[in-house]
């Protein structure tokens, strides 16, 4: 409750909105948090979540744990990847899924506040191998607003889903719009 009410502090000092919400009856899902091209990212992503009052897990990196601080990422949820390994990082996700009631996993499949070319496409593979549908979430800077949008599952056709993924991404202005790149496909 108190993470909560700092939460919706932050949004009112900042000036940012919320709108949207994971679908009520949604026990377990992957939301996508997008654009990330900025630190700030994450506190807003967060922050909305608290908003939302959603139990939420989050992929970070592992030397984010690692740091002195790396205890503020495990108690807001952070389960640490490493970067260089991410070929099991599906079967993880999947296998958090199957031992888990509830289960609501956050990652940005830009994998990188760094400008990369295209998304990962984990986030896709894992909802489609754990039958669990696909959340959309941005942040729009221009607008101030924490968005959680459509959700859908995974047809297997991964073009044409991703198509809904784009339209929903393409108005958004990223903190840093030249380092955000919606070419999923």
């Amino acid at each position: 409750m108190i993470m909560r009410n700092i939460s919706r502090f932050y949004f009112f000092v900042t000036g940012w909105k919320l709108i949207g919400q994971i679908p009520p009856d949604t026990q377990k899902c992957i939301l996508v948090a997008a654009p990330h091209t900025s630190n700030y990212d994450f506190g807003y992503s967060r922050a909305a979540l608290y908003i939302l009052n959603a139990r939420v897990k989050y992929l970070a990196k592992k030397e984010l744990f690692n740091s002195p601080l790396g205890f503020i990422f495990r108690l807001t949820g952070g389960i640490s990847v490493e970067r260089d390994k991410s070929a099991n990082m599906v079967d993880r996700m999947v296998e958090l899924f199957n031992n888990s009631s509830e289960m609501i996993i956050m990652l940005a499949p830009e994998g990188s506040r760094k400008l990369k070319g295209k998304w990962k496409t984990g986030f896709y593979q894992a909802a489609m191998k754990a039958k669990v549908p696909i959340v959309l979430a941005s942040l729009d800077y221009k607008k101030k607003i924490a968005n959680v949008g459509i959700h859908f599952y995974p047809t297997g056709d991964y073009a044409k889903d991703m198509e809904q993924v784009v339209e929903f991404y393409r108005t958004v202005t990223p903190r840093y719009p030249d380092k955000f790149v919606i070419d999923i496909v």
